[in-house]
């Protein structure tokens, strides 16, 4: 007895090309079908495949290389956490030697503040342009050249100091510089793990290599505040300075080797030259609500740890004039580390469960911008040194849920120019942190009241949150200005 062959449903017959995604110039997709000339019958008589090959993983064999292997991602992970304990580390070292360089130099509050400010205007010039080289030439080229260069500036400025007839110019030209060149990395940082890491790990990845900001603050802390009674002010430069280009070289042997990892200013100048033929046309991208949703959300992070990191020490001092130093400056910032990769790995095993990545995406951001301003708000009320550093920690600890939101879903919108979309939003908060800064000193002279600034932190993370829970998709949207 012979078996009769099973029917099929139509559907099961036509290949579902619905969800298929092809470059322009390629042979084209149709729904529930192909086209004539796709694959000429004469020619392959078989059944055809289905179209499997999205964008992104053609866009990915052009760019220069695939997502990295779970190893690879393992070491760059590593290599880019210390790489950016390393920034911080730099960064960190003029405000701890600030009071001594000033005794020194017969600087007055004025001046030093010059100084210290000085980073932030170079800050905010580059984040655009770090972005969007590191979406055309790779973001690991641009962090490891910038890495060269702000670490030469950090063993130069000590020397500068010493060799010149007028050190307060010549430092805050030096901090300005440093500004400039460190306002690439996290752009660059952005466009590398949105290149090379899959996005089920993608949080985990970022919270990881982020929580290097809170480590190197420490290191520093710790590091800087003894090399600082023990041989001066300017070990404490040397040593960030020298480790860095230490790093620099470790990872340019072990990763840069190969002649194509090589930077050329004709590479440089002619991406530049080409900014304006780019495949992706930014007006129709800037016209999309979920791309503003990121760049409002990552402006209101931004200003407002820029805020709290710049007065937090000082309501301490003031509020609690007998509470210990090292006890507010390093236990909410110790506690941020793990509360960030426990965050990474929440929301990629929450995806990995089959959570739609969006859900999981602001779910973080309420953490981040919700429940951090409600415990920034119980600081301003409190009158207990042990509440107030419980509710600091807090506080700050949720901040850094906010890598697995918006800091990610930057990279789900738009791969293809990730390292540009955050440098602008970075550039937004970081001006607009000097500001809120600046406003948040004349509300402590104008009440008398550490509340207003409080308020204030939280009322902006207010907005932020709304526009993100409202606009926030995780679909990209650079592949369908690509098909217009």
């Amino acid at each position: 007895m012979t078996s009769q062959p099973k029917s099929l449903h139509p559907s099961q017959l036509a290949p579902d090309t619905s969800s298929c995604s092809l470059r322009m110039g390629s042979p084209q997709c149709l729904h529930n079908g192909f086209t004539a000339d796709l694959l000429p019958p004469l020619l392959h008589p078989q059944q055809p495949e289905p179209c499997q090959t999205t964008y992104l993983e053609e866009k990915r064999s052009d760019n220069g290389g695939p997502y990295w292997t779970r190893p690879e991602s393992r070491v760059w992970t590593v290599m880019l956490l210390l790489g950016t304990c390393l920034l911080y580390c730099a960064r960190v070292t003029m405000p701890i030697c600030s009071v001594s360089m000033s005794t020194q130099f017969n600087w007055d509050k004025k001046q030093s503040g010059m100084v210290l400010g000085s980073f932030f205007w170079g800050y905010c010039l580059t984040q655009i342009v770090g972005g969007h080289l590191s979406d055309k030439i790779g973001g690991e080229k641009v962090l490891l050249l910038s890495a060269f260069s702000w670490g030469l500036v950090t063993v130069a400025t000590p020397v500068a100091a010493h060799i010149s007839s007028m050190p307060l110019t010549l430092v805050t030209l030096f901090r300005f510089l440093m500004g400039l060149l460190q306002g690439v990395h996290f752009p660059a940082l952005t466009s590398l793990l949105s290149q090379r890491v899959r996005e089920n790990e993608r949080a985990f990845t970022c919270c990881t290599v982020s929580s290097g900001s809170q480590f190197g603050t420490l290191v520093i802390g710790g590091a800087g505040s003894l090399l600082l009674d023990w041989y001066g002010w300017e070990s404490v430069f040397f040593f960030s300075g020298f480790v860095t280009l230490l790093w620099v070289y470790y990872m340019y042997k072990q990763h840069f080797s190969e002649k194509e990892y090589i930077i050329s200013l004709e590479d440089i100048t002619k991406n530049f030259s080409m900014s304006a033929q780019t495949h992706v046309p930014w007006k129709r991208l800037f016209r999309k609500g979920p791309v503003w949703a990121v760049i409002v959300g990552q402006l209101c992070i931004a200003s407002t740890f820029f805020t709290l990191l710049s007065w937090l020490p000082t309501f301490f001092r003031e509020t609690f004039p007998d509470s210990k130093g090292w006890v507010f400056n390093v236990i909410p910032w110790m506690l941020a580390i793990p509360a960030g990769v426990f965050s990474g790995v929440l929301s990629d095993h929450l995806i990995g469960l089959g959570f739609q990545t969006i859900t999981v995406r602001k779910s973080m951001q309420v953490f981040g911008m919700g429940v951090s301003s409600f415990f920034v708000l119980c600081l301003g009320q409190t009158t207990s040194y042990r509440n107030a550093i419980v509710f600091a920690s807090a506080a700050i600890g949720f901040q850094t849920f906010n890598h697995s939101g918006v800091s990610v879903n930057v990279q789900d919108l738009a791969p293809s120019c990730a390292g540009f979309l955050f440098g602008v939003a970075n550039t937004g908060g970081a001006l607009l942190g000097v500001v809120w800064v600046n406003l948040s000193g004349y509300l402590i002279e104008a009440t008398g009241s550490w509340t207003p600034v409080f308020n204030l932190v939280a009322v902006i993370n207010s907005i932020g949150l709304c526009v993100f829970l409202y606009f926030a998709e995780a679909r990209r949207v650079d592949i369908d200005l690509i098909h217009v």
